[in-house]
């Protein structure tokens, strides 16, 4: 019974990530100034937390300028295969101890599925708005 519930709420959460998938590059950047204190996305320099450009399609984990910082959680879900595209940052993004338990990110996450969208189109734009 626990089985077919989880599988039915992960089938109605993708879904409603399909559905806002797209996204507005310029309405994510604004969304991406909660997470400017940890992260940088136009450049290469990490800050508390590794950088985000070129993030998606990336190995969880595997930025190189930050291999030494990455919790063991991070570190793991990358050698488990965990790749950053955009159903995982989704999912990444609205809840991160959820998707990745033990890692460090102190964020709760988003709860808009608009602005996840947003945050995923900003951080795959090249260049960035």
């Amino acid at each position: 019974m626990f089985r077919a519930a989880s599988s039915a709420s992960i089938l109605l959460f993708t879904t409603a990530l399909a559905a806002h998938a797209g996204g507005d590059p310029a309405l994510g950047k604004k969304v991406f100034n909660r997470c400017i204190a940890c992260h940088e996305a136009a450049t290469d320099r990490d800050k508390v937390g590794p950088h985000l450009m070129g993030v998606v399609g990336r190995t969880a984990g595997s930025a190189e300028s930050f291999l030494g910082h990455y919790s063991e959680a991070m570190k793991g879900a990358g050698a488990a295969g965990l790749v950053w595209n955009e159903a995982n940052l989704a999912e990444y993004l609205k809840a991160p101890k959820l998707k990745v338990p033990g890692n460090k990110m102190a964020f709760a996450g988003l709860t808009k599925d608009d602005d996840i969208a947003n945050v995923i189109a900003y951080l795959k734009a090249d260049p960035k708005p």
